[in-house]
């Protein structure tokens, strides 16, 4: 009976913490007039071996896509997250996924390393902007609408909520280095988005 007691107070204080610990990520990532972002609690990613703050709001919105398979519901779009950062951490030997925030044509946005910390996405740049994925390849099709509808979004609510300068550059990561990221189509697209220079 006494055991009985003992393992009901441990998982009851297990419950406790996990509840916390979501409300605290929730708050921190999901800012007013901003479309859903799924936690990484909500899409399972591995613990982050470093967290570096990222001075805000910052100048640069880059624009990347992961150059990989399609994916068009939230499990499959969750798996391609997880995938991305194994890849990152494993193969690259970074503290954690490289991206800010992923965009998938679930029309969902993930959270890579979010608002408030430094990513791995635009070498040189990564002090002074966020990286947006576009989950995909595209090199010769464009986003679904609802995938670009919900990068603009995001991009619109890091501006209101001061994450992001009223005045960004927006840049296409081609623009920064030498690969052909975020695809031929969908770079031509973003040059003709306000802020492109």
């Amino acid at each position: 009976m006494s055991l009985k007691l003992k393992m009901w107070r441990s998982t009851r204080v297990f419950v406790c913490i996990v509840v916390l610990s979501l409300k605290a990520s929730s708050s921190t990532i999901q800012l007013p007039d901003c479309p859903k972002i799924i936690t990484r609690a909500e899409w399972q990613a591995r613990p982050t071996r470093g967290r570096s703050a990222l001075p805000g709001p910052v100048q640069y919105v880059f624009i990347h896509h992961g150059a990989s398979g399609d994916c068009f519901t939230p499990d499959q779009c969750a798996a391609t997250v997880r995938r991305y950062q194994n890849y990152h951490m494993d193969s690259h030997k970074w503290d954690d996924i490289g991206y800010s925030f992923l965009v998938g044509e679930d029309g969902n946005a993930y959270e890579g390393r979010g608002w408030d910390r430094v990513g791995a996405h635009t070498l040189g740049y990564n002090t002074v902007g966020l990286g947006f994925c576009m989950i995909g390849n595209f090199m010769q099709r464009l986003p679904n609408k609802a995938a670009l509808n919900t990068l603009k979004q995001l991009i619109a609510c890091g501006v209101q909520n001061g994450k992001i300068q009223s005045n960004y550059t927006l840049r296409g990561h081609r623009d920064m280095g030498s690969t052909s990221c975020p695809g031929t189509t969908f770079y031509n697209l973003i040059q003709t988005w306000p802020h492109y220079t």
